[in-house]
Order: structure tokens, then sequence, then C-alpha cells
């Protein structure tokens, strides 16, 4: 493999695509400003002005977009966009790195969300501007974890010793895999990994928990696991990544968390659920005090704000990339951005001795 010795993009960075590459230090100081934004917003109504924030979204979303939006609305900056690409130039075939290369013209920032594993960092590639990774096909979601540890360090009052139940689509959840490799980064957590065989976490998780020693079990019963969690983060079966109605049938349903369920947990337990809900919680728990999912979007968009403040405006505030390696064989992971976008160059990286592509970090060979 070759190494790359030039293009200032594989240098520290202002580009959050992962939030794994942060350090406790950098995630401490994020909630900080939060909270700090909470406390006294009206402080920071003109932070932003004159700036703007692109909000490219390939896929559906409610929450995350209209939170960035809104974030950048009450910071005192405007935003562009789209929510649909069907309404953009990609409805003619634009590619992804003209369209980003015009779009970091225009803003100042940018948050995209896009169904191919990778495509926040392919962006960064070319943005020009800090980008910001709303969700990667079933790879990462690093703003909704964000969301979640901001909601843990108003809610519980730490991000360690906790007992996290996580149940419902570990293998596609990307909200799931970016929650475990932060949560892992911080003492004494440990993990109870509720989902059915099919939709179990994947490997590399399960590598990542063993890296830094957290406790973690397998389970296939939510009413036998809430019993001492001190947090349990439920997520949909996502109809979207399954191949055929077919499989999605024989999932949707195998765990509901309700009142019976619940009232099996402790007192202080908390729910949390990045949304949208489909019928993972019945509504009639809504009002109970540990169901904290609604109050948890708030959080999200004051986590929103400090980020892209950090991200403009503090200059101490990097973000270091991976040692990245130009190597000659294609990521075979139809799924990656690379399968769709053929002039990326084939980057990867090396872990326990194989070699990662560095866009969706799955295994090359």
């Amino acid at each position: 493999m070759e190494k790359i010795q030039e293009s200032s993009v594989f240098m520290e960075n202002k580009n959050l695509i992962d939030l794994e590459v942060l350090s406790t230090e950098q995630i401490d100081k994020i909630i900080r400003k939060a909270k700090k934004i909470m406390q006294k917003p009206s402080e920071y109504r003109h932070s932003c002005d004159g700036k703007i924030l692109a909000t490219l979204f390939y896929e559906p979303s409610t929450r995350t977009q209209m939170s960035f939006q809104t974030a950048m609305l009450k910071l005192g900056g405007r935003t562009i966009g789209f929510d649909n690409p069907m309404n953009s130039s990609v409805s003619k075939g634009e590619n992804l790195k003209d369209t980003i290369t015009i779009i970091g013209g225009y803003a100042d920032i940018i948050a995209i969300r896009h169904p191919a594993e990778g495509t926040a960092m392919a962006s960064s590639l070319y943005a020009g501007v800090p980008v910001i990774n709303c969700g990667d096909g079933g790879h990462l979601h690093p703003t909704q974890t964000l969301t979640d540890i901001v909601t843990l360090s108003c809610e519980k009052g730490r991000l360690d010793n906790l007992k996290i139940g996580i149940c419902g689509d570990l293998l596609n959840g990307r909200t799931v895999h970016s929650l475990i490799k932060t949560l892992a980064k911080y003492d004494n957590n440990s993990f109870v990994l509720i989902s059915t065989k099919e939709l179990s976490v994947p490997l590399y998780i399960i590598d990542i928990l063993e890296k830094n020693g957290c406790k973690y079990e397998l389970s296939n019963s939510l009413a036998e696991s809430v019993k001492d969690l001190d947090v349990l983060y439920m997520t949909r079966i996502q109809r979207e990544r399954f191949a055929s109605e077919e499989e999605y049938e024989t999932q949707k349903n195998v765990f509901v968390l309700d009142k019976e369920k619940l009232s099996k947990a402790k007192d202080d337990m908390i729910i949390l659920h990045p949304l949208p809900r489909v019928n993972e919680i019945t509504v009639d728990i809504d009002d109970d005090p540990r169901a904290l999912y609604f109050k948890q979007a708030q959080y999200g968009m004051y986590g929103r704000m400090a980020l892209i403040l950090l991200l403009l405006q503090d200059e101490e505030f990097f973000i270091k990339s991976k040692k990245t390696e130009v190597c000659e064989h294609k990521c075979k992971n139809p799924n990656c951005i690379t399968a769709n976008e053929p002039y990326l160059p084939h980057l990867c990286y090396e872990k326990k001795g194989m070699t990662m592509c560095d866009f969706c970090d799955k295994r090359i060979y």
C-alpha cells in the first residue's frame, strides 16, 4: 500500500464523520457548551450571524434535519439545502463530488445524510468546509449519539458506570453502533445487547467492546434484561434496511416495550429512543417519568448548536483523521459509497492486521 503524502484533508480537520475519533475531553467539551447554551440561550442568538448551513438529506428525516436547521437559526445563521435529491441536480445524474464541491462554495458548513455508507467521509474530501455526518446507511450517526450523551449527562449526571440495554435492530442500527463506540470510551460501562440472532450487533462492534474491556452480554429477551438497567435504548426495526417485506415482517414485532415489561425495571432507569418510533414502545408509556425520548430530541438541538459553534469558531477544536493509505484493492461492500462513485480513491487503514475501507469501515481483504 502507498501512503498518502499530500492533501490536507488527511491532517487534523473540522469534519465530524465518526464520534469515535473524538477524545473524551472533546466530547465533554461539546456537552459543556450545550449545557451553557441551555442555561443562557439568549447569549448565543447572534453567534453565527452571516453563516450558512447546508442540509443535504438524500434520505427522509424529520428530527435530524429540522434539529440542525433550528440549531443554526437559533444561533443567528441561515440554512440552504434539500430534503429530496430528486429536487436537485442529483436527479440529472450529478455525482457526489460535483454536488459537494458546489455546495461547499455556497455554505460555511454542511450536514449530510445519505443511504450509502461512507458518504460523509467521501464528502469531506471535496467540501472545503466542515462536514457533519447525519447518518450514512447502516454505518454511523454521530450526532444522534451526541444527542444521546447530552441526554445521559443531563439526566443521569454521568457517562460512566452505567448498565445500558440496547434493543432492536443492532445489525443495521447506525445509532446503535455510534452509541456503543462512544460509551465504550468511558469507565465501567456495561452493555446488554438485546436482539434476534438475525439482527445481532456486527462483530466489529464486539471487537470495540472487548478492546475497551467493557462487559457485555447478548440477550433475546427484553422482559428478562430490563430488570437492572440504568438505561434502556430502544430502536425500531428498520423496514428500509431489509431486502424484502417478508424478512421485515418476521422481525418487526419481536421486541415491544409495554407497561408489563416496564414494571420490572428500576424506578430510575431512563428510556431513550432515536425516533421515529413505530410500535416498539407502546404509547401508554409516554407519560411515564422514565420515558425521555421526546425530551431527548430537545437535548439534541442544543448538542448540535454546540457542535456547530465549536466547528466554526473554536480554533483549538480539531478532529483527528485515521492514518490513511491508498491501496490497490477496491471495497467489496455493495452499500459503500465507493460502489456508486467510482472516481473515489481506494482509501484504507490497518486494524489488527486487517485492511479496512476508510469509507465504510468494512474489511477489504
